[in-house]
């Protein structure tokens, strides 16, 4: 397996890359659906953005990451630190995968609201990991420590008024 093919794109990887958050995404939401629909009746804090936004937001969160894991993964960096790098990446997804049903599924808001500080470590361990191996992939992986962070406002907020 070449990984970096002359500087040209692997457009079999990079897909294959893309498509592993998307598809981890789908299925979350896909086990999700039903608690989504009621959450549709929760109280919600000031901010919190229209329905809608969600799946576009995080669907170009998962784009970007599956990009930033095809550059660490063409990168020049020895294998150990990619290996490294991608794994701390895949705990990070498997952790992304668990909160939706945590939160939406079994309204389970306050155990959502800590498993968001886990995830939150491991998106950090994971970008500063994705930096080391190339900068470019750590600023990739930065929109989604953001919208997590948000993310952490917004379940809080529900947590507090949903009590």
């Amino acid at each position: 397996m070449n990984r970096r093919e002359n500087g040209r794109t692997n457009w079999k990887w990079l897909l294959i890359c893309l498509a592993i958050p998307v598809g981890i995404g789908i299925l979350s939401a896909l086990v999700s659906m039903d608690g989504m629909k009621r959450f549709e009746q929760v109280a919600k804090p000031p901010l919190t953005p229209p329905g809608w936004l969600f799946p576009v937001a995080w669907t170009l969160l998962y784009l970007l990451m599956g990009y930033a894991s095809y550059v660490v993964w063409r990168s020049d960096a020895s294998k150990q630190q990619i290996d490294h790098a991608l794994l701390w990446y895949g705990a990070q997804l498997a952790a992304n995968f668990l909160w939706s049903p945590l939160f939406f599924q079994w309204d389970l808001y306050f155990a959502a609201l800590l498993w968001l500080v886990v995830m939150l470590l491991l998106i950090v361990i994971t970008m500063v990991r994705f930096w080391r191996v190339d900068r470019k992939a750590g600023i990739l992986i930065l929109p989604y420590l953001c919208w997590v962070l948000f993310a952490g406002y917004l379940n809080a907020g529900v947590w507090i008024l949903n009590r």
